[in-house]
């Protein structure tokens, strides 16, 4: 028993029995009416200290080794990087022609609002919940972008699911999704750029240090735009209508190497995949290829993401009365400025009631991309573990409470227009 076990032994078990367990929870959650995502965070957390390692210690250590941790993380690791692409390359920038002042208005409310709010509960927190060594600055800003984060993948499933894609709210909602989404990870660019900083925060020589990670940013971002993405263009449309597998291979490449660039750059990996996403053609050859990394990256890689997270998510923290108290303070608040303040646009910009409470509702959804968002914040040492893990369930309820809440939404609108038509009739 004291032998540590072969690491490749230990993979091949482990592999399976999260993506076996992940499916089945995710085809569970679908039943249910929920998003598959919703399962797939559920089986993370389960396999963790949460229950798995509180029930049965030995045999969460023997699923899980220590010296097998790594690797399930590369792995998984490389399976985010593919879907942070993914989620770029489903970004469609043409949604904002048109929606100009709507889009503004309710995506920067569904931004800043909450991101004040969090930074309010951040300042509060600050003394009990930052790791020692870890400046004011960095803590309540990397605590506010958690609160402004909306799953922008999982928000377009849910739109399919609930046949809201090509509608009016649907594609606004997408619309602001998109943009507070690439707004969150600029600020997020911004607390790497902090914490990679000798001291933490913006003052004296560190500020340069972040304007010069910034500046690097944004020569990326330029260099992407208008360098890289008329050369996929031209590479596309001569050589689009026989690539095949080529197509898979040049689009891996490419997702690793940019997400590669970004992290030498100290931004982090997941910033370069995104942008990757958005600048690559939205060509058939294209969209086959990103349909084939998708079969395979996110039922087999992704999972493995989700664990990597279950096992840093420990509920037990949260036995005590203020710890109980805090999760509830961060949940309302998350709930408060995100839900509250894309409806609240919404009606300024003239949408009818409903509509800017589903708008709302779905700007609420947080999903994976606040998973990542808080892995980044603990990889960094901003958050500890405990703050990690309420976090990690107020990802959990808001992404769950979503499909719900919007369906009940569009039941009664249905019921509404029903009453109105027979009245008509009568």
């Amino acid at each position: 028993m004291g032998a540590s076990r072969d690491p490749l032994e230990a993979v091949l078990i482990a592999v399976p029995v999260v993506v076996l367990a992940c499916g089945g929870a995710a085809a569970v959650m679908r039943r249910l009416g929920q998003t598959a995502v919703v399962g797939e965070i559920l089986v993370g957390i389960l396999l963790g200290p949460s229950l798995l390692g509180w029930l049965w210690p030995a045999g969460s250590r023997w699923l899980l080794p220590g010296e097998v941790l790594p690797y399930v993380g590369v792995l998984g690791n490389l399976g985010l990087l593919v879907f942070m692409f993914l989620a770029g390359l489903e970004l469609d920038l043409g949604l904002l022609r048109g929606r100009g002042r709507a889009v503004v208005v309710v995506s920067q409310a569904s931004v800043w609002i909450p991101l004040g709010f969090g930074s309010l509960l951040a300042l509060a927190m600050y003394g009990v919940f930052a790791p020692e060594g870890v400046g004011r600055a960095e803590f309540v800003l990397f605590v506010a972008v958690a609160m402004s984060v909306t799953a922008f993948p999982v928000l377009a499933r849910i739109l399919k699911e609930q046949g809201l894609y090509g509608t009016p709210v649907g594609a606004l909602a997408m619309a602001c999704a998109a943009v507070a989404d690439v707004v969150a990870w600029c600020l997020l660019a911004l607390v790497v750029a902090m914490a990679h900083s000798p001291g933490g925060g913006i003052g004296g020589g560190k500020g340069w240090r972040v304007a010069g990670m910034g500046v690097l940013a944004g020569v990326f971002l330029a260099g992407m735009w208008w360098g890289v993405r008329p050369v996929l263009a031209w590479v596309v449309k001569r050589w689009g209508g026989g690539v095949g597998t080529g197509a898979v291979v040049g689009l891996c490449s490419g997702v690793y190497l940019a997400a590669h660039a970004t992290h030498v750059m100290g931004v982090h990996a997941l910033f370069g995949a995104f942008v990757f996403g958005v600048v690559v053609p939205r060509a058939a050859v294209v969209e086959a290829a990103a349909e084939r990394m998708r079969e395979f990256a996110v039922p087999v890689l992704l999972p493995l993401f989700f664990v990597g997270s279950g096992l840093k998510t420990d509920v037990g923290l949260l036995g005590g009365g203020a710890a109980g108290l805090w999760a509830a303070a961060v949940l309302v608040v998350a709930v408060a400025g995100k839900c509250g303040g894309g409806t609240g646009a919404a009606l300024l910009v003239g949408q009818p009631v409903r509509d800017a409470v589903t708008l709302g509702a779905l700007m609420n959804c947080r999903g994976v991309t606040e998973l990542v968002v808080l892995n980044v914040g603990l990889e960094l040492g901003v958050i500890g573990q405990e703050l990690f893990t309420t976090l990690v369930l107020m990802a959990l309820v808001t992404t769950a409470v979503t499909g719900p809440v919007v369906r009940v939404l569009r039941e009664r609108d249905g019921e509404r227009r029903s009453e109105v038509s027979a009245g008509r009739g009568c």
